[in-house]
């Protein structure tokens, strides 16, 4: 069918368009954000039924309309099964869904690597164990995806000076996406944070190891440390995001 296309994709929001029908925000693996059509949905027997629940992976066929695409059929690829019947997994994969939805946009370039770190992202913390495995998983993707899009952290220099900061106390700044030394603190008219040379240690590892990688830092982790290390990430997410996020409150109370 030459009007239509198919993509794996991820199911992130739904909007009631009728009695029966809705339109679902996904984001695939070769367009980016896309919005589809689930004619029926909501009847008992619609044939696309669980398989358009949000935060589901599907292989989706879509017939290209004049003003929306319409989804013909979805074959699952994963439902995240674990996660469902866990509040924390629930919430935090919401958490990281959301990311995607405000910083996605449509025909990304570089939607392949952007829909994998979010695939894998869900499927780590619906594999987890406790919620330190599963704050961990959140952490990898939040700087993983900021790196992706363009706003990747500096732990290693100061951004005023360009200092290595190895050896002496040092602030995260929000606004300026990375560390400042202590002379230069000084001078910033932006909020800082001090953050020990562990915590920035562990920051950077956690930037390079895989989701399923259990290192030296994976190891030692513990859900305080990982609480100090995500709300870091989310308030600078949030800075560097036009839209504002809905879950951050939930969140909050979770943590």
């Amino acid at each position: 069918m030459q009007n239509s296309y198919t993509t794996d994709a991820i199911n992130l929001k739904a909007y009631n368009l009728s009695e029966s029908d809705k339109i679902i925000l996904m984001y695939s693996k070769e367009k980016g954000l896309i919005r589809g059509v689930a004619k029926g949905i909501k009847k008992t027997k619609s044939k696309l039924g669980a398989r358009m629940d949000l935060l589901v992976a599907n292989t989706v066929m879509l017939h290209k309309g004049k003003n929306l695409n319409t989804i013909c059929q979805a074959e699952c690829l994963n439902t995240f099964k674990k996660t469902r019947t866990d509040l924390d997994k629930i919430f935090y994969s919401m958490y990281i869904g959301e990311v995607i939805s405000n910083f996605g946009i449509e025909e990304d370039p570089g939607s392949e690597k952007i829909y994998n770190l979010l695939y894998q992202g869900l499927d780590t913390i619906s594999k987890s164990e406790n919620k330190t495995e599963i704050m961990l998983a959140v952490i990898k993707f939040q700087l993983k995806i900021m790196a992706e899009a363009g706003f990747g952290i500096e732990f290693n220099k100061c951004l005023h000076c360009g200092k290595q900061t190895d050896n002496e106390t040092i602030y995260f700044i929000s606004e300026l996406g990375g560390i400042v030394c202590d002379e230069c603190s000084n001078y910033s008219p932006y909020h800082k944070k001090q953050i020990p040379l562990k915590l920035r240690d562990f920051l950077k590892q956690m930037l390079l190891n895989s989701f399923d990688e259990k290192g030296y830092y994976e190891e030692k982790a513990n859900e305080k440390v990982c609480t100090v290390v995500f709300n870091l990430l989310k308030e600078y997410i949030e800075k560097k995001c036009p839209k504002k996020f809905k879950s951050s409150k939930v969140l909050q109370e979770l943590a």
